[in-house]
């Protein structure tokens, strides 16, 4: 299987890296962002890229992939919002875009959050936009698209947030995650988890197009079965 990436210096993203070039069943993956990832691997290229918006630069590179795995994202914290809407909504619709180019039977697997609205006339900012770019993603002929809402995610190994307000609630959270799996089972996930579902789903499907928190991990836990 042939995967390209985006966002993978991300928290998620990261995580779903590293999966990905341990499955024997992975032999390309094609990262695509604005720096490159510190990991070095055999099946890894990487492609440091600009212009989220625009591919028509590197459009010979996109070809002849089975499976595109979207984590790019930002918080929506301190920003307006046609601000937050062009970084999660114009970069991913592009991205699409520009993969069914050159993709037939490609499965598109795209990070919102939990809570996304997909009515898109909700009062929260966030998940309006988040809604909107779920439901023009699933409107595409992909062969498959499959929405991703996590609450919760314990970081990958290796894996710190950029943003300063996020490292420092991952450090207070980090030593809660044992409790928080207990107490809320179905609202949490791990990097490496998203990582295996991520794979269960462009090779075998789900029964919904969107997967929460435990879906995600019933995913996850379906790839590790098949291993």
């Amino acid at each position: 299987m042939r995967i390209v990436l985006f966002g993978a210096t991300g928290m998620i993203g990261r995580g779903v890296l590293l999966e990905c070039l341990a499955d024997a069943g992975v032999s390309h993956v094609l990262s695509i962002g604005r720096r490159a990832t510190d990991v070095r691997h055999a099946k890894l290229e990487q492609v440091v890229h600009e212009d989220f918006t625009d591919y028509s630069g590197i459009a010979e590179r996109l070809g002849g992939f089975d499976a595109c795995f979207f984590c790019l994202g930002v918080s929506s914290l301190g920003m307006s919002e046609q601000r937050y809407r062009h970084i999660t909504y114009d970069y991913t619709l592009a991205a699409a875009r520009a993969l069914l180019a050159g993709n037939r039977g490609l499965v598109f697997c795209y990070v919102s959050g939990a809570g996304a609205d997909s009515s898109e006339q909700g009062r929260s900012m966030w998940a309006r936009v988040r809604g909107k770019t779920e439901n023009d993603l699933l409107k595409l002929p992909f062969a498959g698209a499959y929405i991703f809402r996590p609450a919760y995610v314990h970081a990958a190994r290796g894996a710190v947030p950029r943003t300063r307000w996020l490292r420092v609630f991952y450090i207070f959270m980090r030593p809660l995650y044992p409790l928080l799996r207990v107490l809320l089972p179905r609202q949490v996930t791990t990097g490496e988890n998203f990582g295996r579902a991520m794979l269960s789903v462009a090779r075998r499907g789900y029964a919904s197009s969107i997967l929460e928190s435990d879906d995600i991990n019933a995913a996850a836990q379906e790839e590790s079965s098949h291993a």
